[in-house]
């Protein structure tokens, strides 16, 4: 192993499952017996009000071809911290011979808390930045085995754009990027301006990065002037050169439309979150997020059988019994329940079931939704979704 990565084989074969697990599976097995369970997916203390529930496709390729079934939310569903109630709601669920897929629960929590904790905090950057481009750059700041789960993550999330070349592949998407700091160290801020213009396709537009050895002001007015056709200068400053960035960003913007160039763009990127996003988003035409979004903290979801040959059972802080999860159509609300509901308890609107039968005895339901149809599912449900709730 040269790199520490796990193969897909690996993972379906157990390999990166805790140990006892798979203690648990053989214990079972010299046990002779099938014992039949549900278990529920849910985080009890989310580190936001609400979280984008992702990385479903990852489970669910997981346990195709086992005697399992599988429930949950759709893909890209905005869940609230809890319920209407104050009860804990479930994402996802399992039902089948425990033996059948025990030694997944590591794999499983893992696909969907990282994919959902990098989809959740790129949703909240998005509502700060409104309708201006935000762009994905964190793959950098983590390791390059999952470079495509970030990306795809991130896109899912409200990204317009990912930087990486097998990330953008793996959502059917051109990379999207401008030009480092390196290519202008190796060439001189004039000939890099000039080359990239020269070599780099057309439909590529044209951000010149302008921060690496003067002052931004002046290194603007002359990227104008220099490159046809320039669409956007890119300032990255560093957080030890800033001052007040955005009194930076304002003088830049004066200088250039002064001249005859307010049609060219700014795009600032270096340390952003959600904070500082919303606070230069009138200032700016876009952003570039990196670390912020790839090392999102996940969230926290747990597996925990709630029925055992059909009687419900749960371990001490856990609620038995397999769960209902619905939404009201109208107002929106979440209800968590163990017997059928049929109207919202506040403005009595209709209820819809949220957690949909995905898998029947290992096999996919239907057609997974495309990549666009989650991000447009995300994007839908963000316009009635605040930072701080729903």
């Amino acid at each position: 192993m040269k790199f520490h990565i796990a193969s897909e084989e690996d993972i379906k074969d157990g390999k990166t499952t805790d140990i006892y697990f798979m203690r648990t599976k053989k214990i079972l097995e010299n046990v002779g017996k099938d014992i039949r369970v549900y278990a529920e997916f849910t985080v009890m203390n989310p580190p936001y009000n609400w979280t984008v529930f992702a990385g479903l496709d990852e489970a669910l390729h997981l346990l195709e071809g086992k005697k399992v079934n599988v429930y949950a939310l759709p893909e890209g569903t905005i869940v609230p911290r809890r319920d209407s109630r104050g009860y804990p709601i479930p994402v996802m669920a399992i039902e089948g011979d425990y033996k059948e897929f025990a030694i997944y629960e590591t794999p499983l929590l893992g696909f969907i808390c990282q994919a959902s904790g990098i989809a959740t905090k790129t949703a909240r950057i998005r509502l700060a930045a409104g309708d201006k481009i935000l762009l994905s750059f964190g793959v950098r700041r983590m390791h390059p085995a999952i470079a495509p789960l970030i990306d795809r993550s991130s896109y899912i999330g409200g990204c317009d754009g990912v930087s990486s070349i097998l990330g953008a592949e793996h959502i059917g998407k051109e990379p999207s990027g401008t030009m480092p700091h390196s290519l202008i160290l190796t060439l001189g801020e004039d000939r890099a301006w000039e080359f990239f213009d020269e070599y780099i396709s057309e439909k590529v537009p044209r951000i010149a990065l302008i921060d690496t050895f003067g002052d931004e002001k002046f290194e603007a007015i002359k990227a104008a002037e220099l490159i046809k056709d320039l669409q956007s200068i890119r300032l990255d400053t560093p957080s030890s050169r800033r001052g007040k960035f955005e009194d930076i960003i304002r003088e830049v913007r004066w200088e250039l439309d002064i001249r005859g160039h307010d049609d060219i763009g700014i795009i600032v990127s270096g340390g952003l979150d959600e904070s500082s996003v919303r606070e230069l988003r009138n200032l700016v035409d876009g952003f570039g997020v990196g670390t912020s979004i790839s090392n999102a903290k996940t969230i926290d979801y747990a597996m925990d059988i709630v029925e055992v040959e059909g009687k419900p059972l749960a371990k001490r802080g856990k609620l038995s019994g397999r769960k209902k999860v619905y939404r009201c159509k109208k107002c929106g609300r979440y209800y968590t329940s163990y017997k059928e509901m049929q109207h919202c308890e506040y403005c009595g609107g209709e209820l819809e079931s949220m957690l949909k039968p995905v898998m029947v005895d290992g096999k996919i339901n239907e057609p997974y939704p495309k990549i666009d149809e989650i991000r447009n599912y995300v994007m839908e449900q963000l316009k009635n979704v605040g930072i701080d709730g729903l």
